[in-house]
């Protein structure tokens, strides 16, 4: 952003967002007048979203100057995913069955064959904005973000080194990340709250996820208490030491990985994305949550821990949205059309098949943010669902990370082909 913003002061940047987050649940807390219908067609969550991109749209806070998004991503996220995974249920969690893996690799097929036809759609009517030779060429571009939107940053970066695309024009397949990811990710949140008419519709069953909101409910009504502030502290302890942990295991497993293994070391390798610190940082937050989950730490679900846990998702969820700037839309119009074709046949696919196989709407959401939006979407996009599911979220990202170069590159052969190049 060129213009610097009104407030570059992250105190203050972050009294903007939390005044965001504080007005929309006060708000929707109304039982009377303007608000309930307001937020019987607008879902609050969206509201969180939406109004820190309105703050960033008007020039007020900047996500470029801004540390918020990074320090809510590297420490409220792997804290969330451990205290909303204290208790959950494993095994109910795989009884979830094999629906939500299918409609996770339908995503990521959507994804993959959705540059390539977005190219030749736009080059019927706008064969300038599709070419470009050499570095320059416009899918070179496009193969980041096919990476973005399989796995995750840490595959982006990897699919700019591997096709070697001009670095001074980046800065606009970023914008088109962001904004074409984001619209898609604030119509998922819509969805959220026409989830029993949209299931409904696809004739899902909703058995499974039912049965685990159900079993977490009750464990939850057994154990709930009255926290103290021991228990405040105990929790925040459990989630912090975790954050810790994860911090120090992923900074050594990335450098030894990085260190000892060409193919993680070489950015242009499918396999750099286990030199990822973010990957591994998830990865191990994840697991912590699950390991305590199968100890007596799970009680203290009952003070209040998935509470805390929401309160760090809600806070990222403003962070990110702040990273939204609504004008970028009318930067690069062409870029921005093959973005959201791209993303409409990625979303035609998922529709399709979750129709076809009677996959509830959580599995098409989840399915989707875990490949567009990664382990900083999909946990918050299904915590949305129920507090219970955001692990499966989490779970889902890091499949994403996985396959995420893979199904890049084969998206960017693909898009060369499909451009000429």
């Amino acid at each position: 952003m060129e213009n610097q913003p009104i407030f570059t002061n992250d105190a203050i940047v972050f009294g903007l967002l939390m005044l965001a987050l504080g007005f929309v649940f006060f708000t929707e807390s109304k039982k009377n007048g303007f608000w309930p219908k307001f937020y019987k067609y607008v879902p609050g969550l969206l509201m969180c979203y939406l109004i820190p991109a309105i703050f960033s749209s008007l020039n007020l806070i900047s996500p470029e100057i801004s540390q918020t998004y990074y320090i809510a991503s590297r420490y409220l996220l792997p804290a969330s995913l451990v205290l909303l995974t204290l208790s959950i249920d494993l095994k109910a969690v795989f009884n979830l069955g094999w629906k939500a893996l299918a409609i996770f690799f339908t995503g990521t097929i959507g994804i993959i064959i959705g540059g390539p036809i977005a190219i030749l759609i736009v080059s019927t009517f706008a064969p300038e904005a599709v070419g470009g030779v050499g570095p320059d060429a416009v899918w070179r571009g496009l193969s980041t973000l096919a990476g973005s939107w399989i796995g995750g940053g840490a595959n982006q970066a990897a699919m700019l080194e591997i096709y070697e695309y001009n670095p001074a024009k980046y800065g606009n397949m970023v914008i088109v990340d962001i904004v074409v990811a984001n619209i898609w990710m604030a119509l998922l949140l819509l969805g959220i709250g026409k989830k029993v008419k949209i299931d409904k519709w696809l004739n899902a069953d909703n058995s499974a996820i039912d049965h685990l909101q159900e079993k977490v409910q009750n464990f939850q009504e057994k154990v709930v208490r009255n926290p103290s502030l021991t228990d405040l502290m105990v929790i925040l302890t459990f989630a912090f030491v975790a954050v810790g942990i994860a911090h120090f295991g992923s900074e050594n497993i990335s450098t030894y990985l990085k260190e000892n293994f060409q193919s993680v070391s070489n950015p242009k390798s499918a396999l750099s994305s286990f030199g990822s610190g973010f990957f591994w940082l998830i990865t191990i937050a994840t697991c912590i949550g699950i390991l305590l989950s199968f100890t007596k730490a799970k009680n203290y679900e009952g003070a209040g821990a998935s509470k805390i846990g929401s309160v760090f998702i809600y806070i990222l969820v403003a962070t990110i949205g702040m990273k939204m700037d609504l004008s970028g839309i009318l930067d690069n119009p062409w870029l921005i059309v093959i973005g959201l074709i791209w993303m409409s046949i990625h979303a035609g696919l998922l529709v399709l098949v979750a129709k076809l196989i009677k996959a509830p709407f959580f599995f098409l959401a989840v399915g989707s943010q875990a490949n567009v939006g990664g382990a900083a979407s999909a946990p918050v996009v299904a915590a949305a669902f129920h507090p219970s599911l955001a692990t499966v979220g989490a779970l889902l990202a890091v499949f994403g990370y996985v396959v995420g170069t893979y199904g890049a590159i084969i998206c960017a052969e693909l898009m060369k082909i499909a451009s000429g190049g």
